[in-house]
């Protein structure tokens, strides 16, 4: 997280000297495993214990539309589809399959026992389908919610997935080639477990936490000492005081970091130093894995490096005498994955003079990444392959959207949270790699409520201030780590019509806030300049002007009608139809 501690350093900013920023939360919790680098088809699992049905599949939940691909070791038709108790009662399913005359391909509804009905709104839309070599091999996209009564929604819990295939192209009872297996297709988690694999723990030790409502303490220190770079593939949380720890950091320090040390992280200028994140867990999260594609580095050119383990202590009740050694436990493996991963931070850079007032229904503040000015801070940069995003608000968070911009036109969301819950900071899995061009921007919005505070909500580190961050999980890494923005803080206390910083703060304090000021104030937060900002991991930045662009809604392209179905999928459909007296228990019962 980006923090400007004063406007003093703001006003350092403006003047190209270097501030002090700190990440203070957030990692991206990774919850995939993917051997193929189809970046429409990140999730990859066999259906069958002898490997001969093969399903990939990726998902767009903002646009609310999920990819699948199966493979099946045949020439003859082949079915797939979503089960409520894994048999063929009351199941979704297409069948296909490409025959003398063509494909065919029907989407399809079981009653009962007997063959499944053509439904009557064909929501599946078949992309392609090919057989060669032996195989068959379909794919075909359909809505995640379901566009009618005959189709079952896929949830964000374990769904009953059923298949069944032919040796020919006429459809009749399957025999044995058929089977159930249970996946959560939106959050796909496997536990997979690379060779030459081990792990270490890097914690506090029996650290004395103070009697304070919020406090930071930081440890830096070494990890064990590898001569050739190894890949971090998990990361989980070791926690002694469930009730305390907030969140757990640790970030890589640059090589001017020479010797261990531990203190308050407010206190140490060398927690501004080490700013290049490794790894995190927050309040919610579990033990969470990365996927076969990418893993965090460590070791190799950077063996003689310090970390620095951050840890956020919520005492709410402050009590006294508690002590704790949290870590974490980072899994590793000398197998190295194709890329390097590694996390942009974007979003709002909190800073005094950006507060948000009491008694605001839905109050909502923005932070600008501006892609044009990463060259300016790395000799060398690419494009961001995006794979997950986790959001991140504080207590009076209730939604949060990223937008994503391309030649001055919003293109699509990264991810977005209509139901933002502090105590689950869940990860965003985007379902599907999204590029983000150099030249693109980002831009982070948060809505919040504070219809029950009494008194101004600044940024800050402590649960009951806030932030609006947006943490996305990309590769091949960069040396970056920073891409954010605040209003032009000069530009604020004259538009609100202060003429200086104290009398500007006083002017807050004292304010009536009702919803004609309070949504006055939210508009000029938004159409003043915003102040930019871009920092490499070695803490040096650029700093531009920008301006808050709108955000709109992105339509989705879920449901697809019959005839745009028949056209897109070149399908035989007379044939299939003609064939439905040999469907018997397609399905298993």
């Amino acid at each position: 997280m980006c923090i400007i501690r004063s406007v003093d350093t703001v006003c350092q900013l403006l003047k190209g000297k270097m501030i002090t920023l700190s990440l203070v939360l957030v990692f991206i919790t990774v919850q995939w495993s993917w051997a193929q680098q189809d970046p429409l088809l990140p999730f990859s699992e066999h259906l069958d214990l002898e490997h001969k049905v093969r399903l990939k599949w990726g998902f767009d939940e903002i646009r609310d539309t999920i990819l699948f691909e199966l493979t099946f070791n045949t020439v003859g038709w082949v079915g797939f589809g979503f089960s409520p108790k894994g048999g063929m009662t009351g199941a979704d399913v297409v069948i296909g399959g490409v025959g003398p005359k063509g494909s065919y391909f029907t989407d399809r509804h079981a009653v009962g026992t007997s063959i499944p009905l053509v439904d009557k709104q064909q929501n599946s839309k078949l992309l392609s389908l090919t057989e060669s070599d032996g195989k068959t091999v379909m794919k075909f996209q359909r809505s995640i919610t379901s566009c009618d009564e005959n189709d079952l929604p896929i949830t964000d819990l374990p769904m009953k997935l059923i298949y069944a295939y032919g040796e020919t192209d006429e459809i009749a009872y399957h025999g044995n080639r058929r089977g159930t297996k249970e996946l959560n297709l939106l959050k796909y988690m496997p536990q997979s477990n690379p060779p030459n694999s081990n792990f270490f723990d890097i914690t506090m030790a029996n650290f004395t936490v103070p009697a304070n409502q919020t406090y930071y303490h930081c440890k830096i220190m070494k990890t064990p000492t590898f001569d050739h770079k190894r890949h971090i593939y998990r990361i989980a949380p070791v926690i002694t005081n469930i009730d305390l720890v907030h969140h757990l950091a640790l970030y890589l320090c640059p090589p001017s970091v020479t010797e261990p040390s531990e203190a308050q992280c407010t206190a140490s200028i060398i927690t501004a130093l080490c700013m290049e994140m490794v790894a995190v867990w927050a309040v919610g999260g579990e033990a969470f894995q990365l996927p076969e594609a990418a893993g965090l580095p460590i070791g190799g050119n950077i063996k003689d490096y310090f970390y620095r383990l951050e840890v956020h202590y919520n005492n709410h009740n402050k009590l006294t005498g508690r002590v704790d050694s949290s870590g974490l436990r980072l899994y590793y493996t000398s197998e190295l994955r194709q890329h390097d991963a590694g996390i942009l931070i974007t979003g709002l850079a909190v800073a005094p003079g950006y507060a948000i007032p009491p008694k605001a229904k839905s109050f909502l503040t923005y932070g600008l990444c501006d892609t044009a000015y990463i060259p300016k801070v790395l000799k060398t940069s690419n494009d961001l392959q995006v794979f997950s995003v986790m959001l991140h608000t504080h207590l009076a968070g209730r939604k949060l959207r990223v937008g994503h911009f391309r030649g001055g036109k919003q293109i699509d969301f990264l991810a977005k949270d209509e139901n933002y819950d502090f105590d689950y900071q869940e990860v965003t899995n985007l379902g599907k790699t999204k590029i983000v061009k150099l030249g693109d921007k980002l831009l982070v919005e948060c809505t919040y409520n504070t219809e029950n505070r009494n008194t101004l909500t600044w940024g800050g580190f402590s649960t009951s201030d806030e932030m609006c961050l947006a943490f996305l999980f990309y590769y091949p890494v960069m040396n970056l780590s920073t891409c954010v923005s605040l209003p032009n803080t000069t530009t604020l206390i004259s538009e609100m019509g202060a003429k200086d910083q104290d009398t500007w703060l006083k002017m807050m304090s004292t304010k009536t806030w009702t919803d004609t000021s309070i949504n006055q104030y939210q508009q000029t937060l938004k159409r003043i300049n915003q102040l930019v900002i871009v920092m490499n991991s070695n803490n040096n930045m650029s700093s531009s002007s920008g301006l808050i662009p709108d955000l709109e809604a992105i339509p989705s392209e879920s449901c697809v009608s019959s005839s745009a179905t028949k056209s897109l999928s070149n399908q035989d459909t007379t044939k299939d139809l003609h064939d439905n007296h040999h469907l018997h228990h397609l399905c298993p019962t």
